[in-house]
């Protein structure tokens, strides 16, 4: 049931992304897999704490990148801050992924950190708005599957 979630909220992403012309929707393919889960609580949980981690990462990266040359010691840095900004705010399972968008923005997106970070947040919260609304889908079958067990008629809606 996860494979199945997990491949039909990736592929819903890219899908939307497209539609949206997004720049990279590999990213929102990476978060619906990332933050899906059997249970719709976790999804929940792991969605908002990688929204959070993109943030921190997304600002982390794109200031200091606006403001210095890259070099080892700021990479270094930036992905310190961005880590330790989510343990601080304790979305710690976030702090991972905060330090590689930020890395990233540094390292590979030098000519405009601001715009990339933008565009990398919004595939991103797309992605988890898709595997949030996946994550729905048990529930309803779960229902329609107790309902039919228990004799209660079907609904035609």
């Amino acid at each position: 049931m996860l494979a199945f979630r997990a491949a039909l909220a990736a592929g819903l992403s890219v899908a939307l992304a497209w539609i949206c012309k997004f720049e990279y929707p590999i990213y929102a393919l990476i978060a619906a897999v990332i933050v899906t889960d059997l249970s719709h609580d976790r999804t929940s949980t792991l969605g908002s704490q990688r929204v959070v981690a993109t943030v921190v990462g997304s600002a982390c990266g794109a200031s200091l990148r606006s403001m210095f040359q890259p070099n080892a010691w700021l990479i270094g840095l930036a992905i310190f801050v961005a880590m330790l900004i989510c343990y601080i705010s304790r979305v710690q399972e976030g702090a991972k992924v905060a330090g590689y968008i930020c890395g990233i923005i540094i390292v590979a997106h030098g000519t405009n950190p601001w715009s990339y970070a933008l565009l990398r947040l919004k595939e991103t919260v797309l992605g988890i708005a898709v595997a949030w609304l996946v994550s729905f889908l048990p529930r309803l079958i779960q229902f329609e599957v107790a309902d039919s067990a228990c004799g209660v008629p079907k609904r035609s809606d």
